[in-house]
């Protein structure tokens, strides 16, 4: 007789167990399997604590109702508790919203006191941000021109986003959650395009534009989208 095909690899951690499970065989068959293995490793290791379990389904795309299955299966046993459930597999809700989050937004105008401009991912803006005006973004910020209000970059808690202005002299810089209200500068000392970033110890500084390339050497971004 052939060996019986195994579809649930169970194996043990620091964390608990983490159950692997194969994605090309029924969703039922996974359940008696689990079913089966579990039942055998309480016998073994009845009088345990409490064991956190981490499920990993592959490319399997388990719906709502399938990971109520799975945790209600593993949280009878009287030792397992369910911690995780995780699937590679991309919804397409969340394509879209990584999509919106890499894209880079082209806006040509002028930022004017009172207004404030927010995009979900990069902001390529060709004008000004005058004084009052506001700049907001979930990736990076640049500025084709003079920034002079406030700008957002981040917002979703990337610390290594940027924000890169022609001019540079801004009433308020904000990246991520670290705040920095940028001391005044004459005129003269903004020549040249720069960029602000937060450096190792955790504040936002202004330096040359030029840094970039050693700091952010991923910094692509708006490469690929212009």
């Amino acid at each position: 007789m052939g060996t019986k095909q195994q579809y649930v690899t169970i194996k043990g951690t620091k964390d608990g167990l983490t159950l692997h499970l194969d994605d090309r065989c029924t969703f039922q068959e996974l359940l008696t399997e689990i079913e089966e293995k579990l039942s055998a490793n309480q016998q073994t290791q009845p009088d345990r604590p409490h064991i956190v379990v981490h499920v990993k389904v592959g490319t399997r795309y388990i719906t709502k109702d399938q990971e109520e299955m799975l945790g209600t299966l593993i949280g009878k046993k009287k030792n397992l508790v369910i911690g995780s459930i995780d699937s590679d597999v991309v919804t397409v809700a969340e394509a879209l919203e990584w999509k919106k989050q890499a894209e880079v937004s082209t806006v040509c105008k002028m930022v004017r006191s009172g207004q404030i401009l927010e995009v979900p991912g990069d902001l390529l803006l060709i004008g000004d941000v005058n004084p009052g005006g506001t700049v907001i973004a979930g990736g990076n910020i640049f500025v084709m021109g003079a920034l002079r209000g406030q700008a957002h970059a981040g917002t979703g808690g990337n610390n290594d986003a940027v924000v890169v202005a022609s001019i540079m002299k801004p009433t308020l810089l904000k990246i991520s959650a670290v705040i920095n209200r940028a001391p005044d500068r004459s005129q003269d000392d903004a020549n040249e395009m720069e960029c602000a970033y937060i450096n190792k110890d955790e504040q936002i500084v202004i330096d040359r534009l030029q840094v970039l390339s050693h700091l952010r050497p991923n910094l692509t971004r708006l490469e690929r989208g212009m």
